[in-house]
């Protein structure tokens, strides 16, 4: 077998070890079955709340299950087939079976950085606001255009994309949009994306086309499950109705029907703008709750969220990422100097390789303070 082959059979079974240690392989028959006694309790139903969740841990668990079988018999039928094909001298069998180990590899290494996303909230759907920053028409179309890359991420996946909320910009593009995305790990894979977005590009909305530069945040928090009991006083939020904004015409909203939330203690604001009171209501109290949740996330993991915002460069405050169209393309990320030329294709939705590499050196920097710790 070629050094390059036994190269990729190693990094499967490095990513299948992986594998097995997160879903604690011994166990996890075990905890299947105490799931299936579970579900056919009769009184399950009677929670609602309880039962999804459990039919969803169970779901979780089982696609673990077969994705690490189904892994581990793919290389070892991929292995027997490069060993009989070399054997026989049959060029033709080795060549399939080394393009399937190829295949396996990725998948496996895909494999092993969604087995990282064991946070506490990370399997959950998650909130994405955007807002524009200083500078006006620029800012504006800056935040519509993340507003797409996001959505184009997210549809990528397989993801539910819900508008929340949206106020466009005077001129063009919008000054917010919220969203809540749904779908697994889709908090998990997203929460790296909070921060500062700064654009350099030439203006299409400049008649000298000169270089301008925008700035845009984006902030993720997950969606709270039902279990999830996150206390709100009555006498912390203030409820305002307002007739939320729409394009005009027999559809324009006449009706105070939109909602903001304010925390008092916090200042946190939330709004929702569909077309029921109630539901905006209903939206807006879960996005509150989510945001709080948010918030003691970050506090238990305050050491980490420091080292990530002193990554960059402190002129720019929480600046995550540059997207650079002018005088050169280069996407770049400046807590792990991830980078790619390729602008067009992040902006069309291709986000997997920055939030991987920020996954990664959570991990790694977890992993270190652990070590610490122990010291």
């Amino acid at each position: 077998m070629r050094a390059e082959v036994e190269n990729i059979v190693e990094a499967v079974r490095k990513s299948l070890k992986l594998l097995g240690q997160r879903m604690d392989l011994q166990t996890a028959p075990h905890r299947l079955e105490e799931f299936n006694a579970m579900i056919e309790d009769g009184d399950l139903w009677s929670d609602p709340a309880r039962a999804q969740k459990l039919m969803r841990d169970r779901q979780m668990l089982v696609e673990s299950l077969e994705t690490y079988r189904r892994i581990e018999a793919d290389l070892g039928d991929n292995v027997e087939l490069i060993e009989m094909g070399e054997a026989e001298g049959d060029a033709e069998i080795v060549g399939e079976a080394e393009a399937s180990l190829r295949a396996l590899s990725e998948l496996a290494a895909a494999k092993e950085l969604e087995a990282l996303l064991d946070g506490e909230a990370d399997g959950n759907d998650t909130f994405l606001e955007i807002n524009a920053g200083a500078g006006g028409t620029e800012s504006c179309d800056w935040a519509s255009m993340l507003a797409r890359m996001y959505v184009r991420w997210a549809e990528k996946k397989g993801y539910k994309v819900e508008l929340q909320s949206m106020s466009p910009g005077e001129e063009a593009g919008l000054k917010s949009v919220a969203y809540k995305i749904s779908g697994p790990n889709a908090y998990g894979w997203l929460k790296s994306e909070s921060g500062v977005h700064r654009l350099v590009r030439i203006s299409p909305f400049d008649s000298a086309a000169k270089r301008h530069t925008s700035f845009s945040s984006v902030w993720v928090y997950p969606v709270v499950d039902d279990n999830i009991e996150i206390d709100v006083a009555p006498n912390d939020i203030r409820i305002d109705t307002y007739r939320s904004s729409g394009a005009g015409g027999q559809h324009v909203n006449t009706t105070d029907s939109a909602v903001r939330i304010t925390h008092i203690p916090t200042g946190i604001v939330v709004t929702s703008s569909e077309k029921s009171q109630h539901q905006n209501r209903d939206i807006a109290m879960k996005a509150l709750k989510s945001r709080l949740y948010q918030l003691e996330l970050d506090k238990r993991n305050a050491a980490i969220t420091e080292a990530h915002e002193n990554k960059g460069d402190a002129g720019w405050g929480n600046q995550i990422r540059s997207y650079v169209l002018q005088p050169y393309q280069m996407v770049k990320d400046l807590r792990t100097r991830h980078e790619t030329s390729d602008t067009q294709g992040v902006l069309d939705g291709d986000l997997d390789g920055f939030m991987a590499a920020t996954l990664a050196m959570n991990v790694a920097g977890m992993s270190r303070a652990e070590a610490t710790e122990e010291e």
